[in-house]
């Protein structure tokens, strides 16, 4: 079988896996756009496997893809494109994400977004939002796709709101990531509303 093939794993499922464009969306999360799906490749480009497959999973049709999908897609691509070791992932050829990811900073939309846990609320208003081993706090431009984010944390995250202007003002430095997706360095708990 080639990469190309949709097939079905030995899990139960209602629709088959097109394991080529679950090639292609793997390329794209691993080697270019990591902070994209609120995802940190470490200094040599894994990033745990749980995560990735959250991230796979918050894609239409694609709900119940397993981690046996996964090495089928390691096993079935034309050439060895990935690893899987340990419970992590990485593009084999390395990645195209330095370990700093230099961004311009950009002057961000009024008010942005940040779904997170219910437990980790107080720590926020204490220290507002930080990477937290990551390299940026990844904010959204809208609150369902915060919201979306969110519940990989939580079943009911709440979402913030970022007052980005007068943080903005304040020397906080955003960076655009895409026109969904935007990244900071620290954001101080002034310029975050909780509700």
């Amino acid at each position: 079988m080639t990469a190309g093939e949709v097939a079905m794993t030995n899990d139960e499922r209602n629709t088959p896996i097109d394991y080529r464009q679950l090639s292609k969306f793997t390329a794209r999360v691993l080697r270019h756009e990591p902070w994209l799906y609120e995802l940190e490749l470490d200094d040599q480009g894994w990033v745990p496997l749980e995560e990735f497959l959250s991230a796979v999973r918050d894609r239409k049709g694609w709900r119940e893809v397993g981690e046996s999908d996964l090495h089928h897609m390691v096993d079935v691509t034309d050439k060895k494109r990935y690893e899987i070791a340990d419970g992590r992932i990485r593009a084999f050829y390395g990645h195209s994400v330095p370990q700093r990811l230099i961004k311009q900073p950009a002057e961000p939309p009024a008010v942005l977004h940040h779904g997170t846990a219910p437990e980790v609320v107080g720590q926020i208003r204490a220290d507002g939002l930080r990477p937290m081993g990551r390299q940026f706090v990844h904010l959204s431009s809208d609150a369902e796709t915060a919201r979306q984010v969110g519940r990989r944390k939580a079943r009911s995250p709440i979402i913030l709101e970022i007052q980005t202007r007068p943080a903005h003002l304040a020397g906080v430095r955003f960076y655009r990531g895409n026109e969904m997706i935007w990244l900071a360095d620290h954001v101080p708990p002034r310029f975050i509303t909780i509700p």
